[in-house]
């Protein structure tokens, strides 16, 4: 007969206990959804009836969702393409050439990461005021790509996998600086852009703070704000909350059962030195 084993007990008892704290505040999303204005019951019993979808055609129409999609994934697009260009060309010319002021270069990109950003939002408020970029999607555009230096490090940590030998052969073979970054490292460098797509995404996707400041005009909604025209000073309509909740995470659902493997990889190949 196998031992008792209490460790293993208490292992299997923190899984459940994680899994339910995952899986819960979805749950109860889920059935508050399908809840019409007029049932009383608390928010963790279940609707009277699950085929009632008239909270998703309202909430989509108030939240106007298809503009809110449409302003969302313009500025998710355009900073990802920010990000990437910016990230492997820093990380190309930091990690790959010795040159005066290196370490520096280095040293300021970790000290801005430590910086807390609502230290600074009043500059940065007066900066894209004065720029001419407020309610308008180019501030938050700009914001995404040139406020977060977390790609140049994510880049950096990969390009050092690659061997130095590939842009030695290359030279030889007549190749310039820009053609090695275009061929070879760019390339190289894909799980770590796909790593970098999921989690610039699912940050710029879920980012309230930044639209709400800088574009508060109504037709430049995005997901996050469109959220809070159900939401008053006094009241809150938690079916249509919940409704539009759930609409708002088919795409990040769907973007991660495409994109799960590249993550898998990229950590992978990120702690194995090659």
């Amino acid at each position: 007969m196998k031992k008792f084993d209490p460790i293993q007990s208490i292992k299997y008892v923190l899984l459940l206990l994680g899994t339910f704290a995952v899986f819960f505040p979805p749950y109860v999303v889920f059935i508050n959804a399908f809840k019409q204005e007029d049932e009383v019951s608390g928010p963790f019993a279940l609707p009277r009836s699950f085929l009632n979808f008239e909270n998703f055609r309202v909430a989509m129409e108030r939240a106007h969702i298809w503009q809110a999609f449409g302003n969302t994934f313009i500025i998710i697009i355009v900073s990802l393409l920010g990000n990437i260009v910016l990230g492997t060309m820093v990380a190309y010319a930091v990690g790959r050439f010795e040159f005066r002021g290196r370490k520096i270069l280095l040293g300021a990109f970790l000290f801005a990461t430590l910086i807390p950003a609502i230290t600074t939002q009043v500059v940065v408020f007066s900066i894209i005021h004065t720029m001419g970029l407020y309610n308008t999607l180019y501030g938050p555009i700009l914001l995404f790509v040139g406020a977060d230096v977390v790609q140049i490090y994510l880049y950096l940590q990969f390009i050092k996998n690659i061997p130095y030998e590939l842009d030695e052969s290359a030279m030889m073979d007549g190749a310039n600086l820009f053609r090695i970054y275009r061929t070879i490292i760019l390339p190289l460098l894909g799980p770590a852009t796909a790593t970098l797509v999921i989690l610039k995404t699912i940050n710029i996707y879920n980012e309230l703070y930044i639209p709400f400041l800088y574009m508060p005009k109504s037709e430049l909604v995005v997901v996050a704000t469109s959220i809070q025209r159900f939401a008053g000073n006094n009241q809150a309509q938690w079916g249509y909350i919940c409704a539009i909740i759930l609409v708002i995470m088919i795409p990040t659902v769907v973007l991660y059962l495409f994109l799960q493997r590249y993550i898998f990889s990229s950590v992978t190949s990120g702690a194995v030195k090659g």
